[in-house]
């Protein structure tokens, strides 16, 4: 048989034919194989951790072929159980390929110990800001005799007083005791009394 009619022949169209299928299921098969290596367009959602420690995120990660790392330990938050999981990235919900790392956060199992920073003679508007801002809070206030108004003179908690210095637990509530900005009777009175008072003649007088 001529390579012209060869060519032209049914047997080449069908040899034609039969060669485009297994190319095509050739490529068919590679393209799914890529697809189920690579995880194309395979997600998972991240679960939420949110109050559990780290051994019950590691159960829970690892169920969904998802790992963690641990970034760091926050300060004690008291809505939050002691030694769990209180930030995460990525959030829950969110969409990851698998083996994806999750960043997380952990509660302290306490509050920290802080300074009491010096507050004597301070006003009242400087103080409680400087309280907040190392995580103290403001507790009782009370006032006694003293010319300064709203000056503290003594910082309490629970009834002791406190100097600079101390330790004491974050979030503590510490009472103030301010001057109420009025000078006492018994000053008044030994002022007037000190003014009375006959000065004695000078010599040769």
């Amino acid at each position: 048989m001529s390579l012209r009619k060869y060519l032209t022949s049914r047997v080449f169209f069908l040899q034609i034919l039969a060669s485009m299928a297994i190319v095509t299921g050739i490529a068919y098969l590679f393209f799914h194989w890529i697809t189920y290596t690579t995880h194309h367009g395979q997600e998972i959602t991240v679960p939420d951790l949110a109050r559990l420690s780290a051994e019950q995120a590691e159960e829970k990660l690892s169920a969904v072929d998802l790992d963690y790392i641990i970034l760091d330990t926050v300060d004690f938050k008291p809505d939050f159980p002691k030694l769990t999981i209180v930030e995460q990235e990525p959030k829950a919900g969110a969409k990851v390929k698998e083996g994806r790392k999750i960043y997380i956060k952990i509660n302290a199992s306490k509050y920290t110990m802080v300074s009491v920073p010096d507050l004597i003679e301070k006003t009242y508007r400087q103080a409680v800001p400087t309280l907040e801002a190392i995580g103290l809070l403001e507790g009782t206030i009370t006032y006694k005799p003293y010319l300064g108004k709203d000056m503290v003179l003594e910082l309490r908690q629970n009834g002791k007083k406190l100097k600079a210095g101390d330790k004491v637990l974050k979030s503590s509530k510490i009472d103030l005791v301010l001057g109420d900005g009025k000078i006492t009777y018994e000053e008044t009175v030994d002022s007037t009394v000190v003014d009375s008072v006959e000065m004695p003649p000078l010599d040769g007088q």
